[in-house]
């Protein structure tokens, strides 16, 4: 069992928190047990190192089945060590080392995809993972990061999308015009989420939803730039019937994945 927080080996998995270790190992940080669970499930040859309190394994046998299922020795901890890996101050009983993994993004648009996210500029870890896992549950079939988005290895990113990142293709580190040039190749119409953009039940209505598309969302504070929705074939408004001054970026990004996916189901 590791039971020093001040040990090589801890501080080494510590480092994952911040972005330059991530860059030059190539690794980063998975926290709790949804998140881990859904890398044994889903992408089980991307987890390097497995650690867990005694007391929380015992709490998750799925867990130690689908590690022992994969060749993973589950390495025991003590809560003190725990805590000096794991970027929150509660990682609830798991924290492991995973293989980066992003989708090259000729891979995103060479499969013929119905529904894409692009989060521009998107820098809130939050907003970026709550995103993506929108994206997962509405059924699209890939995110990309574009211009200087957050680091989708970056810990509060992997944790708001609880496990999603590891169901649903991302791509990172395009330019949005290479982006969207490959999105029309693919066949796909390129919708911009602006306050200065058309009410989205009117394009809803239509028709314009039923089609293979690819939504844009902007950067939190200032959106998108007019150079960047010149770049979109229209931009889309998501009404608000009451008093909020606005709305949060991921929700309003869920609300448009979902008409989409809706449409596209209808």
């Amino acid at each position: 069992m590791l039971e020093n927080p001040r040990s090589p080996r801890v501080r080494a998995v510590a480092k994952l928190a911040k972005k330059p270790a991530r860059v030059e190992s190539g690794l980063f940080l998975l926290e709790g047990p949804q998140a881990v669970s859904e890398a044994l499930r889903f992408r089980p040859e991307l987890v390097v190192e497995l650690f867990a309190t005694p007391s929380a394994l015992d709490r998750h046998d799925g867990i130690r089945r689908a590690a022992a299922e994969a060749g993973l020795t589950v390495e025991f901890v003590t809560e003190q060590v725990l805590e000096s890996m794991a970027d929150t101050v509660t990682p609830q009983g798991f924290v492991a080392v995973c293989r980066q993994f992003p989708t090259a993004l000729k891979d995103v648009f060479a499969s013929g995809p119905k529904l894409v996210a692009i989060l521009e500029e998107v820098r809130d870890p939050g907003n970026a993972g709550t995103i993506v896992r929108a994206a997962d549950a509405a059924g699209a079939d890939a995110v990309v990061f574009s211009g200087r988005a957050v680091d989708l290895y970056n810990p509060k990113v992997v944790r708001s999308s609880t496990g999603s990142i590891f169901h649903v293709p991302v791509a990172v580190g395009a330019s949005l015009e290479d982006v969207l040039e490959r999105a029309r190749a693919a066949g796909l119409v390129v919708l911009a989420a602006d306050v200065k953009g058309d009410d989205l039940l009117d394009v809803r209505n239509a028709g314009v939803l039923a089609g293979p598309t690819a939504w844009l969302f902007g950067n939190e504070a200032r959106g998108l730039l007019d150079e960047q929705l010149a770049l979109a074939d229209r931009a889309v408004t998501v009404p608000i019937y009451g008093h909020a001054e606005s709305m949060n970026l991921a929700t309003a990004a869920s609300v448009c994945l979902y008409e989409s996916a809706f449409a596209q189901r209808s």
